[in-house]
């Protein structure tokens, strides 16, 4: 259990979710697989998996959650495919060419007939609660994803009054500090990877892989204007990500020692193996955010109702 990405939300007031309260209200949103005629459905399934038997795993406090989407592949060349049939047997049947709305009707209702035959495709998305800190924290590496499982936490409990961390400084304005003159704040050290961007509407894109960002060349884009919108960081030797201006953290990789500490799977059960990395996970993310957060600048706090 060691996420991949970071999404994190502040609660504009005293996190009150309990665990038995939450556990009761993810019962009645639990996942049901897609119907002949629906394209999608959300629920929470067990974190835990084949292993699980609940909807919310607890360790120190913490909450995790695991949302289940399914939706039904129809891929538009197929529909396409059965509309231009549809269209041309209308068309020779009663000799005359079939309006664009007409079209858009006889769409909808292949599509309806399709659906029980397409294949559907899941996905997982998950996250924890951690009242303690006040955190929402998702592993979603798309807004899009993240978003879905708000909307469907917020539904399930009422009420979420949470909003996107924010920091006090432009994270962009520190990574480019950071790079262009340094040092970088303690705990943090640059790796080889970074995306200068142009500040104009229309301006260059510049991707880094394996290169020295402390060179010439990449100081020389700086003084040109261009600004780091994405920058490899490693911190404390602890772990390694890919941190992004809109305060996302991608790629979050824990260091290898660190996932040893919880025990080998084969020396206990995976039950066990789960919560010990779930719980070296949250005490790790516990440190490092407040640090991230504090690295650039400080924390914006926002108020929020509802």
């Amino acid at each position: 259990m060691w996420f991949k990405n970071l999404r994190v939300y502040r609660f504009s007031r005293p996190c009150d979710i309990t665990a038995d309260s939450l556990e009761t209200a993810l019962t009645e949103f639990s996942f049901k697989p897609c119907g002949s005629q629906d394209r999608q459905q959300l629920g929470w399934v067990t974190p835990l998996g084949k292993h699980g038997q609940t909807l919310l795993h607890v360790a120190n406090n913490n909450l995790l959650v695991c949302m289940r989407r399914e939706e039904r592949v129809l891929p538009s060349a197929v529909v396409k495919e059965a509309l231009d049939a549809k269209v041309a047997e209308i068309e020779e049947a009663q000799g005359r060419p079939v309006p664009r709305k007409e079209q858009q009707t006889l769409k909808e209702e292949i599509e309806m007939q399709l659906l029980p035959r397409a294949f559907t495709r899941s996905q997982m998305t998950f996250a924890y609660i951690s009242p303690a800190n006040n955190l929402l924290v998702v592993d979603a590496s798309s807004a899009g994803k993240a978003d879905e499982l708000v909307s469907l936490l917020r539904k399930t409990v009422g009420s979420l009054p949470v909003v996107p961390l924010t920091s006090k400084t432009n994270p962009a304005a520190c990574m480019t500090e950071w790079v262009k003159n340094g040092p970088l704040p303690d705990g943090f050290g640059l790796l080889e990877e970074a995306e200068l961007r142009d500040a104009s509407e229309d301006g260059g894109l510049i991707r880094c892989k394996q290169q020295d960002l402390t060179s010439d060349e990449i100081y020389a884009h700086l003084e040109a204007g261009k600004m780091v919108t994405k920058l490899a960081l490693d911190w404390r030797e602890r772990l390694t990500c890919l941190l992004e201006q809109e305060l996302v953290i991608k790629r979050l990789k824990f260091n290898d020692i660190l996932r040893e500490e919880s025990g080998n799977a084969d020396d206990i059960d995976a039950v066990a193996k789960f919560d010990a990395d779930f719980m070296l996970m949250c005490g790790e993310l516990a440190n490092f955010i407040p640090e991230l957060m504090e690295s650039l600048g400080g924390e914006e706090i926002s108020e929020l109702n509802g």
